[in-house]
């Protein structure tokens, strides 16, 4: 009988063809998941009309080019018999095993939860929902990488496939894979040491996220690519020769690849052309073994000058996904920039294929286990905090995305250990990673012998040596996010527990401090109860919101933030209820003053004016007093001198109309400090930063504290909030408040 199989352009003879280093064993299982597959999407087509097939073994194709155990190349031929035909779990347990059918099933529960909602929503619901299904595909991810990481190299092929023949979808779905991918699925590429498949990745997601930026680039590259190529080999070879002629045989050569995306983001960051982006030039040094490398490294720098700045030793420093090598940058016999690794062969297969390299056939033998287990005990450690039950899923996403796939820094102690942090980290950040205690008890930093606050955020290369008290904890406010204290969940959760910890009067007593100072700053201190705002978040006793705010459950954020809300509500009904009284039957009780700002109940026309003693603002709760030829005066009703008046039957009733149509308004404010050289410097930068005039100020130091008292000029409540948070973020600040009068 003559065989009428389709053959396809990986067919089952082209990957046994690139196995030789299998078993007849596991040729017989690939041969067999192959014709189950075969048949069992026979008649589905792809969107460019292709058999759906193909994908099939285009996925299984990936994998055999990284030399995957046959387990896992099944795996990818069976990846959507179960979600896309009428093949059963069951089905693929009793034919293939439970390797391979658990495999199966760890990538169709990954297919089942896609990132972006599917279907017709409304506005209101897409954003919410979408982040829903983030939060379970990452928690489905997380659990498959700790069951057996094949499923996700599976998942990853997967996602790389689709994206080599993403042009077949339409231009909003293109521009949405390719988001997803860059955001998710290279970063996690990186992250498990795949460089290979990382690349590939971004420049892939590059093209239909930025086509014309994408575009420009490859269309340079490509015209001067004969001309480079050329210029590549002479320096190779010249390279070669030297190295030879330093009695270092037997080394690979070669011109590393040109990532377009990567090329990109350097003329970003470094805000150059392409012409002056150095790594477009760059060879690769393969030695035989790590001995070799730093002698390369010395005929390298004896033959051409070194740029400053530019050499990484990852050898002796390796990133967090294990990744080694040296990186040099040199200015050739020409004057042009060209980079040089230097790595041995397995330590450039582990930069290809990461932690896939465990599952590769190396002569007969699978890799070190031993390097394997380092990496996934180093993945559970990364991903311990970002697993932690959250209530809010957005903050869940955002510590996912900071600290499992963006980008990481580096950071030295005192005694040169290295320390890997999320890119954003801060100092206190840094502690805790350190030891907890070192963390409950930093008080300061020095970054390369300066000092430096607890919320300065570091970067790589940074020396950090931690200032520590000999007693003492953490502070609430390190948990209030929009204070930039922490960036890392580690640090939040240690945070937490310590408070936790403390017992129920403790909590109490903290969280009231925390209340009556956020109060006090918002200018509301007299203004609402304790109660009040304990009904807020729905506590029917004060003592179990107090505990619940020192006890770390609520921050000095989400105080603020219901708080003013709730201010917000409450003027809009005084100005529905207003509205009302404005009506023609109620006119002639109502004037309003010059600025067209306030109204003043039960009066004719009047002069109106703000006071100075208090300085009020719209979104304050005011009064008016009537006083003796100049009219009404507006104050706030938590002003002492309202509040101390002998003659309380000059009040009467005002409220704001609108904005007055002043631009700002004066507001007093007091910031305790410990006096140093520079604070008064530090708080000006900071309030010209938010484009706000100082009209007044008055300092007054003793026992090395500092009083500083200053009038604003203020916009809005926000602003003023905003600025009081920032102004207490300043080393050597305590507090800073508005003042009633």
């Amino acid at each position: 009988m003559v065989s009428t199989t389709t053959t396809y352009p990986h067919d089952l003879q082209a990957i046994l063809d690139a196995m030789p280093y299998m078993t007849p064993a596991d040729c017989a299982l690939i041969e067999r998941a192959y014709r189950k597959a075969e048949k069992a999407h026979e008649g589905q087509t792809r969107k460019s009309g292709e058999p759906y097939f193909t994908h099939c073994v285009a996925v299984a194709g990936i994998l055999v080019e990284m030399k995957l155990d046959a387990e896992s190349i099944a795996a990818a031929l069976l990846h959507d018999v179960v979600e896309d035909t009428n093949v059963t779990l069951d089905e693929l347990r009793r034919e293939f095993g439970g390797t391979v059918s658990r495999l199966v099933d760890g990538v169709t529960k990954l297919a089942k939860l896609p990132i972006k909602p599917i279907g017709q929503e409304s506005d209101s619901n897409r954003h919410s929902s979408a982040v829903q299904r983030e939060v379970e595909y990452f928690r489905k991810m997380m659990m498959m990488m700790d069951d057996d990481i094949r499923v996700v190299l599976v998942k990853l092929a997967d996602r790389l496939h689709n994206m080599r023949t993403l042009g077949y979808m339409t231009p909003h779905k293109q521009k949405d894979i390719a988001r997803e991918t860059m955001e998710i699925f290279a970063p996690l590429a990186n992250r498990l040491g795949i460089w290979q498949m990382k690349w590939e990745l971004e420049d892939l997601s590059f093209r239909y996220m930025q086509p014309d930026a994408y575009r420009a680039i490859a269309t340079k590259l490509e015209e001067r690519r004969a001309d480079r190529e050329k210029y590549m080999e002479q320096i190779a070879e010249r390279l070669r020769q030297e190295l030879e002629q330093n009695g270092i045989q037997n080394t690979i050569i070669t011109a590393r690849p040109k990532h377009i995306y990567s090329i990109y983001r350097k003329m970003i960051q470094k805000d150059r052309p392409l012409e002056q982006i150095y790594d477009v030039r760059a060879v690769r040094v393969i030695v035989e073994d790590e001995v070799q490398c730093y002698p390369v490294l010395g005929v390298v720098h004896r033959l051409w000058r070194p740029m400053p700045g530019e050499f990484d030793d990852y050898i002796a420093s390796p990133k967090d996904n294990f990744y080694r090598s040296l990186h040099t940058a040199v200015y050739d016999d020409n004057g042009k920039t060209v980079e040089v690794q230097i790595r041995t062969r397995d330590m450039h297969e582990d930069a290809e294929y990461g932690i896939a390299a465990h599952w590769r056939y190396k002569e007969g033998r699978r890799a070190n286990d031993d390097g394997y287990e380092r990496r996934i005990a180093h993945l559970r450690r990364l991903m311990e905090f970002g697993m932690a039950r959250e209530e809010d899923p957005q903050a869940f996403m955002d510590r996912m995305k900071a600290e499992v796939f963006q980008d990481r820094i580096y950071v030295f102690t005192p005694k040169g250990d290295i320390i890997d942090l999320p890119s954003g980290a801060t100092v206190l950040d840094f502690a805790y990673h350190i030891h907890t205690e070192i963390g409950h008890r930093c008080r300061g930093a020095k970054v390369h012998g300066q000092n430096k606050s607890l919320d300065f955020v570091v970067k790589t290369g940074d020396q950090v040596e931690i200032i520590t008290a000999k007693r003492g904890g953490p502070s609430m406010d390190w948990l209030n996010e929009a204070l930039g204290y922490i960036k890392t969940s580690r640090a939040r959760s240690k945070i937490r527990h310590w408070f936790r910890r403390q017992n129920r009067d403790m909590h109490i007593t903290w969280g009231r401090d925390v209340l009556e100072r956020e109060l006090k700053r918002l200018g509301l201190i007299n203004r609402i109860p304790y109660d009040a705002v304990s009904r807020m978040f729905e506590y029917e006793k004060l003592d179990d919101f107090l505990a619940a705010i020192g006890a770390g459950d609520i921050n000095a954020a989400q105080i603020m933030n219901r708080v003013l809300e709730e201010e917000r509500r409450r003027e809009e009904e005084r100005r529905d209820f207003e509205a009302e009284l404005l009506k023609p039957k109620n006119h002639s009780a109502i004037t309003l003053d010059a600025s067209g700002g306030v109204r003043v109940m039960g009066a004719g026309q009047v002069l109106v004016s703000l006071s100075k003693c208090c300085n009020p603002m719209p979104g304050d709760d005011i009064i008016g007093f009537v006083t003796r030829g100049q009219g009404v005066k507006v104050h706030r009703t938590d002003c002492s001198n309202i509040r101390n008046t002998s003659e309380p039957e000059r009040l009467t009733e005002v409220s704001w109309v609108s904005a007055p149509s002043l631009d700002r308004y004066a507001v007093k404010i007091e910031i305790v400090a410990h006096d140093r050289a520079g604070l008064l410097r530090d708080i000006s930068i900071l309030i010209a930063d938010e484009r706000v005039n100082i009209s007044a100020l008055e300092v007054n130091t003793r026992s090395y504290i500092a009083t500083l008292n200053m009038t604003m000029e203020i916009a809005n409540n926000e602003q003023l909030t905003r600025i009081l948070s920032r102004i207490e973020c300043i080393s050597g600040v305590v507090e800073a408040h508005r003042r009633n009068a």
